[in-house]
This record gives C-alpha cells, structure tokens and sequence, in this order.
C-alpha cells in the first residue's frame, strides 16, 4: 500500500520549484500516453522474495585420493531460501494514489512440512516518477530452509561424517533494509510506469540511462551456525562458523532501460544496472572473537515486464530482483542477499468525466 501527497504553497513554492525543476519533464505525445487521471482497476497474482547465500570460492574439492584432499579450487555455496506464498490480489491506482490488497491461497502454495514455515513482514515498495526510481526494501524473514541440501550432501558428505541433514532452519531469521534511488535521463520518451504500475501507455520504442545510488543494512542469525555441521568440517568456509552476520554498504550504481513496442501494443521492457562499492561485515561466532573486516560491495538489479498495452487494457508479467554481494572477512568468500517481486497483472483503465478532486 503506498500513498504519496503533493502540497504546494503560494509564496514559498517559486524557491522548491527552481530546487526541483531537473524532476520535471513532459512527456513526448508520440511515444507515452498518459493515464493518471484515469482510474486503473487490476487483478494480480504476485510472490516477493528474499534470501541468502554464503559462497566459498576457495574451498578444496572434498574428493579424497592417495594423497589426501585434491588441490584444486571450487565455487561452493550454501542457499538459504524462505516459503513465500503466491498471493492473489486487487489493486487501484489514481493520480498519485496507488492501493493493492492481496490474500494468501493455501491450496496453490508450497507443503510446509516439507520446506518449513516462514513468517514474514515484507514493506517492498517500488516507486516509479517520471524521472526517479525509488526502490525501498523493508523485510523482516524468519524461517528458511537450504535450497541446495542434496547438492550438498553429493559433495560433502563422504567426508561429513554424519547423517545428520540440517535442511529446514525455522531458527534462521534475517532482516533487510534497504534503500535504491536511480535518475532516469530520457524521461519524456521512455516510460517505468507503463510497463510497472499501468498508469502510462507506451507506444514507441525508446530507451533511457539510469544513474543512481543505494545503502542498505542487513542481518542474518541464527541459534546455532549457519554453515551446516556436516559441511563445516570440510574446510568449508576456512572451517568457520558463525550464527550471525551483519552487513552494511553503499553503492553507486548505473544502468540502461530498454522498451521495445511491437505492433504499438506489444511490449518488453529490460533494464539492468549494476553497483560498485564498500561494506563493512561483522560475523559472531559463539564463544570466540568476531570477525569484522571491509570489503568491496558488488550489486546488481534487474527488471524483466512484458506483454500487452494500450489506451485501455493490459496485460502483462513483470519481474524486479536486486542482489547485493559483500565481500566478508574470510578469504575469497562472500555473502548475497537477494529481493525481487514476480507480479502478473491484468488491468483496465476508466476515463472520468469529472475528476474526484
């Protein structure tokens, strides 16, 4: 749910005006068609994401021959993943004003016995103006389960030593804050609100560079280490362990948007940006020194939709993922955490005849 309020004022105004003048823009009538001041009316089914990752790019390969362990260096990874549901909703946008209520529907989601239960508190929002993207993340997870567990075992568990699976972490909980702002430069031709919100109507095809900048907070923990057990004791990780790590950085980022029209109604809009930066992690470790070091800070975002617009209707499919990947204080091993939203949506436009205010 999202609500945003303009106020302006008679003397005061002249001064925020000249601050902001570089957001506003006029759109180019042959390529976006604009509906803000229609009513939008949608149906949609969506799934929001979250996860974690601890990748080793070090770490020895477990095949034991004559002479013990074989020297040669392989990319290993351990996937935290939460059992999101697939909402089915309805939503509403009119001139500024943007509502969506979705519902969970049990019968098409995943067995919790098998994949554990997640609890969540996911505040995802994407804002899209003419001229800025504003990409705010806000989750609270508790309950993951190890995507990669068979994968895992296949590699480690001739050495492991045990026959103790450790798949389903209801303990694991992680909490992500985040905030992302890009400057779209060719806002009078191209248009994020078409394709994400269903407000403008995309004609032409026309593209745009994006420039921008992003921080964001994160912690993961557990109540005991979140590098399995039967894995540790490989050399996993250096053979560390910890059950929680916070992360912070900041970035900046800079991309290109693309919408490609067929036919004047058919649409595909692609648009990636990646991020260069700093973190500073602090890993602890149960009854030993944390870990604390800063690293180099490598994002990248990226947003997929496609389908069909027009003055009227649409129809379409759109996908946003962010990754952020911070250097930790283990040699040649990372962390990723990962946020994104897969939407479907079909909605119509109504043209008022008298605007409600």
């Amino acid at each position: 749910m999202l609500f945003c309020v303009a106020v302006s004022a008679q003397q005061k105004t002249s001064l925020f005006k000249k601050a902001t003048r570089w957001l506003e823009t006029e759109n180019d009538s042959n390529y976006i068609e604009e509906h803000t001041k229609d009513i939008t009316f949608r149906i949609f089914g969506s799934r929001k994401y979250n996860n974690y990752d601890i990748v080793d790019n070090g770490i020895v390969d477990g095949s034991i021959t004559d002479n013990g362990l074989v020297n040669s260096k392989n990319s290993k990874e351990v996937l935290y993943r939460p059992n999101t549901p697939f909402n089915v909703g309805v939503g509403v946008n009119y001139r500024f004003i943007a509502v969506n209520i979705a519902f969970n529907l049990p019968a098409i989601n995943k067995n919790t016995g098998e994949y554990g239960k997640t609890k969540m508190l996911d505040l995802q929002t994407h804002i899209y103006t003419r001229k800025l993207v504003v990409d705010f993340y806000g989750q609270i997870y508790e309950g993951y389960y190890i995507a990669n567990t068979r994968r895992l075992i296949n590699s480690f568990g001739s050495n492991a030593g045990s026959n103790n699976v450790e798949m389903i972490r209801p303990d694991a909980k992680n909490v992500n804050l985040g905030l992302n702002v890009q400057y779209v430069f060719n806002a009078k031709r191209f248009s994020y609100r078409a394709a994400y919100l269903q407000n403008d109507y995309q004609k032409r095809s026309a593209g745009s560079f994006l420039v921008g900048g992003e921080v964001f907070g994160v912690r993961m923990k557990g109540d005991s280490g979140l590098i399995p057990s039967y894995i540790q004791k490989t050399g996993f990780f250096n053979g560390e362990n910890f059950y929680r790590t916070r992360i912070f950085s900041g970035a900046a980022n800079a991309g290109y948007a693309h919408t490609f029209v067929y036919k004047q109604h058919w649409f595909t809009t692609l648009s990636i940006s990646g991020s260069l930066g700093v973190n500073y992690t602090v890993m602890n470790r149960i009854n030993q020194v944390d870990l604390k070091k800063a690293g180099i800070q490598l994002n990248n975002n990226i947003r997929i939709s496609l389908g069909y617009n027009s003055s009227r209707y649409f129809a379409g499919i759109h996908y946003v993922y962010l990754t952020t990947r911070s250097q930790s204080p283990v040699p040649d091993t990372y962390q990723t955490v990962g946020a994104g939203n897969f939407r479907i949506s079909l909605a119509r436009r109504f043209t008022l005849k008298k605007q409600l205010f």
